[in-house]
C-alpha cells in the first residue's frame, strides 16, 4: 500500500499514527519531494470515485496564491491534472492507494470501512 504524506501536516501524522496503531504496512513517499506524475493522479482519480476537486489541497496556501477557487470550475480537465502534477503541495493530502481503493485526505470513518 502506497501512503503520501507531507511530514510537517499534522492531519498526515494523525493518519501515518493510525496507520502504525492498526500494524498496516505502507510504503511511504513525501508528497513534495516525489510529487505524483500526471498519470498516477489520473489513474488514482480514476479509481477513487471521486470528483477531480477532491484531489486539490483546497487549505494550501499554493492554491490561494494561484486563486483556484476561482480557476478551477472553467478550468479544463487536462490542465487541472496537467497543475496537480507539478506540485505536490497542490495535492490533497494524504493519500492512501491500495489494490483496491484510492483514499484521498484522512477521515478514519473511510479509512476504516476500507481496512476493515
Amino acid at each position: 500500500m502506497l501512503f503520501l504524506c507531507y511530514p510537517a501536516c499534522t492531519t498526515c501524522k494523525k493518519a501515518e499514527k493510525w496507520l502504525e496503531d492498526r500494524k498496516v504496512p505502507v510504503e511511504k513517499r513525501h508528497i513534495k519531494e516525489d510529487n505524483p506524475s500526471e498519470a498516477e493522479l489520473r489513474a488514482w482519480h480514476e479509481r477513487s470515485g471521486l470528483p477531480l476537486k477532491r484531489f486539490f489541497n483546497t487549505s494550501g496556501l499554493k492554491y490561494k496564491e494561484l486563486e483556484l477557487s476561482k480557476r478551477l470550475p472553467a478550468m479544463p480537465e487536462e490542465e487541472q491534472f496537467r497543475l496537480l502534477a507539478s506540485d505536490g503541495m497542490l495535492v490533497k493530502r494524504p493519500i492512501l492507494v491500495g489494490e483496491s481503493f484510492v483514499l484521498v485526505g484522512f477521515r478514519e470513518a473511510e479509512w476504516e470501512k476500507a481496512l476493515g
